[in-house]
């Protein structure tokens, strides 16, 4: 037996009505041909894969993130930290591409997968493999566990039923449906380690495959990353300290709409911000003469990040000599500002651009509340 999809209330009907609206006005919006929704798009999958692993404790920056999923070496990440944001990020390549797949169906098999490429930096973790011993959760601040997992002879067979259950479907909205799989993962806890981020990866397959949004912006798992101890608090007032399955899910529900709510409500603000500053960056790029390319550069220093010369020239497919050349120029003309030296190089946003940013800010809204 599983969690069980709970009936839902009119205030939940009324909260997924409100999510699915901003969800069609984002839809909108990343369905129109712009330039920066590559830049947002990054953005998103960074902070996706940074949220979920931030909840473990493997802390990277934004710039970091985007950096180990464009393959280059992170600035401020440890080893083990960066391990674990490289195998989140080949488990979330591999669903982002499973989005589209017409031959899909879910299976231990996959979920294993997943699991051998988010934790194969540590095989004492036991990659891709069920648990065979019972498992605690600890709340260490505490000193006391708050969790116990079914037992390890259980697994097996309630995995398969939850892999039966989404293939099956259940006539619910794609999001109540993500929200269940994510449950049910993290209840079962199947893996000695990694269940978490394998039960946010997983919530993540669904609503990709959902087809509404683009796969890399269904993900609430920068909010998670954001909002951890309501999420661990949601999750506890569920489970009720051991595999309970016949317990109400409605409050871990209610917590994924509001989830959803938030994060559209961000991506949409986000794009604005991005449309103003490229809006801004290509007069300036035309006033200045400057090729159209160098908007790359200047967005990414804008928005605080460091720009390295081989991101750069990744992104806009020139090379080394025209890459150098290019941010030796905006350098020239202070719209950068260089640090390091030869290999370790890197260009910071220059005054005009900070105050650029600053201009270009919203307001950021308080969750829950309307404006």
């Amino acid at each position: 037996m599983l969690f069980r999809t709970p009936e839902l209330r009119k205030e939940q009907r009324e909260a997924l009505d409100e999510v699915l609206a901003v969800r069609h006005d984002l839809r909108h919006v990343l369905r129109s041909q712009r330039r920066w929704l590559g830049a947002l798009r990054r953005s998103a999958f960074a902070r996706a894969v940074q949220g979920s692993n931030s909840i473990e404790g493997y802390r990277v920056s934004e710039e970091d993130a985007v950096a180990l999923i464009e393959g280059e070496e992170p600035l401020d990440a440890e080893r083990e930290t960066s391990a674990a944001i490289r195998g989140y990020r080949d488990a979330m390549t591999y669903v982002l591409g499973l989005a589209e797949d017409k031959y899909f169906r879910y299976s231990a098999g996959m979920l294993n997968g997943l699991h051998f490429m988010m934790t194969s930096y540590d095989l004492t973790r036991h990659p891709g493999r069920w648990r065979l011993r019972p498992i605690y959760v600890r709340d260490e601040s505490r000193e006391e566990t708050v969790y116990e997992g079914p037992e390890p002879e259980l697994v097996p067979g309630l995995m398969e039923e939850l892999m039966e259950e989404l293939n099956a479907g259940d006539g619910q909205v794609g999001m109540v449906r993500a929200a269940m799989a994510h449950l049910n993962l993290v209840m079962i806890h199947p893996y000695s380690d990694g269940n978490g981020r394998m039960a946010r990866c997983l919530q993540t397959l669904v609503l990709a495959r959902e087809g509404i949004l683009e796969a890399e912006f269904c993900s609430i798992e920068e909010y998670l990353g954001r909002h951890t101890q309501g999420y661990y608090d949601v999750l506890a007032e569920v489970g009720r300290g051991r595999w309970s399955p016949e317990q109400d899910a409605g409050p871990w529900v209610d917590y994924c709409l509001a989830a959803h709510l938030e994060q559209a409500r961000s991506l949409i603000r986000r794009n604005r911000e991005i449309e103003r500053v490229w809006d801004e960056l290509e007069r300036m790029i035309g006033r200045l003469g400057l090729a159209e390319r160098t908007v790359y550069a200047l967005s990414d220093a804008t928005f605080g990040w460091r720009v390295r010369n081989a991101v750069y020239r990744r992104i806009t497919e020139v090379s080394d000599q025209v890459a150098s050349r290019d941010l030796k120029h905006l350098t020239d003309l202070g719209l950068l500002v260089a640090t390091g030296e030869k290999r370790g190089r890197m260009y910071l946003a220059g005054p005009a651009l900070v105050e650029l940013r600053e201009r270009t800010r919203e307001p950021r809204r308080v969750a829950g509340k309307q404006g």
